[in-house]
């Protein structure tokens, strides 16, 4: 747990609100209340308002006259700030003069002494937060990872002191840090994402410039070259950009390259994101849940071939636009979601053969069927890189990547 003392000092004694009871928020609490400071709680959940109340924090809604009080208001990154429009809360803090932030800027102001390395982009930014925090420690530091993976920011462990941490950022979470200045920041790629949360794609791409602007070491990704031969005999779920963001900070670390790519390889990967769940015969069986839009999907069907792809749920913006590039890699696609009838007529547009599934479990036995049943005896892939969000019929992409998982080890070999 990080110490916010330093934070609390900034204060003048006035407590602070924390709005939204998730996996930060609570850790947020926790580090606060460790530091005498009072704080008050508040979540649509009772179950999250009574951990927090454990936890000592105060369960007040927050209204005009408590904000008025606080030295700020401690947002979820999920609850709207701008757009599509302000939340109530948001309203109400800007009425009362408060200021608004989150637990990554709380802990910029907590004078903590380590390196900070801020990982951002519209895609790949949980693997290369992953992949980079193996690769140090592998090569003898001592790294942390998380943010908007795995361990909150003031969850993280202040000991010791020379250990780095790497945080993975969304664009909701550099929104509420106005302050944040990492020392390394990381900029992936940018395609157009959230943009009901933005506004538009140009403020989308202002604040994941912002991040860059605001860090010591800035690190673009799109404006790095290696060589070809930096990229041969790495797992298929390692692309381009992973290895490149990868090599610029180690750089900055004084790691050698080889050193660093030795490492790379004994990266196990991460859930939902390119895992290999299992192989029957010749055909891998591969979870990429985590491909939310089409871009991201790209990075799955570009590193296979014969691919038996299952795809679909709530389509973003640009539906499948920009994977026909790929469309001969693909043996037969497997439509499921809401998305359906518009991927069918993209399908057929780019002779596609695909097959209306409706359901992943329906999906998945298809494909396994259609793989086996091949006349080919080439290495085939099951892929389930939907290329869309999961909530028409899963409660997160993690939840439709563990059904996956289940209906795989399932099958009948």
């Amino acid at each position: 747990m990080i110490n916010v003392s330093a934070f609390a000092k900034s204060l003048n004694d006035k407590p602070v609100v924390v709005f939204g009871l998730g996996l930060s928020g609570l850790a947020t609490v926790e580090a606060l209340t460790q530091s005498s400071i009072k704080t008050y709680a508040w979540d649509d959940s009772a179950d999250r308002r009574e951990q927090a109340a454990a936890k000592g924090a105060d369960i007040k809604e927050p209204d005009i006259d408590v904000l008025e009080e606080c030295a700020c208001l401690i947002l979820s990154p999920g609850v709207p700030l701008t757009h599509p429009k302000p939340h109530p809360v948001v309203k109400a803090a800007h009425k009362a003069g408060t200021e608004i932030i989150g637990d990554i800027e709380i802990l910029h102001r907590c004078d903590h002494g380590h390196t900070v390395i801020a990982i951002t982009g519209t895609n790949g930014k949980s693997t290369t937060t992953a992949l980079l925090t193996h690769v140090l420690n592998e090569c003898g530091h001592s790294a942390q990872m998380g943010g908007n993976i795995g361990v909150p920011a003031l969850a993280l462990n202040d000991d010791p002191k020379d250990s780095i941490f790497v945080l993975e950022m969304s664009s909701y979470q550099i929104d509420l840090s106005p302050g944040f200045k990492p020392d390394i920041a990381v900029l992936l790629n940018i395609t157009p994402d959230h943009i009901d949360r933005h506004g538009s794609f140009e403020n989308y791409k202002a604040i994941k410039h912002r991040l860059l602007e605001n860090a010591k070491t800035p690190i673009n990704v799109e404006n790095l070259k290696l060589p070809d031969a930096h990229f041969e005999n790495l797992p298929g779920d390692h692309n381009k950009q992973n290895i490149a963001a990868v090599l610029a900070v180690c750089g900055e670390f004084n790691i050698p390259q080889d050193k660093a790519l030795a490492a790379v390889k004994t990266f196990p990967g991460l859930p939902h994101r390119q895992f290999r769940v299992r192989q029957i015969g010749n055909i891998s069986y591969i979870n990429d849940s985590k491909a939310t839009n089409a871009e991201a999907a790209s990075k799955a069907i570009s590193s296979y071939d014969e691919i038996y792809w299952i795809v679909g749920g709530q389509a973003k913006e640009g539906g499948l636009e920009g994977l026909e590039t790929f469309k001969t890699r693909i043996k037969h696609a497997y439509l499921i979601g809401e998305s359906s009838p518009a991927f069918a007529l993209w399908m057929k547009m780019q002779g596609i053969e695909h097959t209306l599934c409706e359901t992943l479990d329906n999906a998945v036995k298809t494909a396994h069927k259609s793989a086996h049943s091949s006349v080919t005896r080439h290495p085939s892939t099951v892929l389930l890189s939907p290329a869309c969000a999961s909530w028409d019929q899963f409660k997160s992409f993690e939840h439709r990547g563990d059904v996956f998982t289940q209906l795989v080890e399932d099958l009948d070999a």
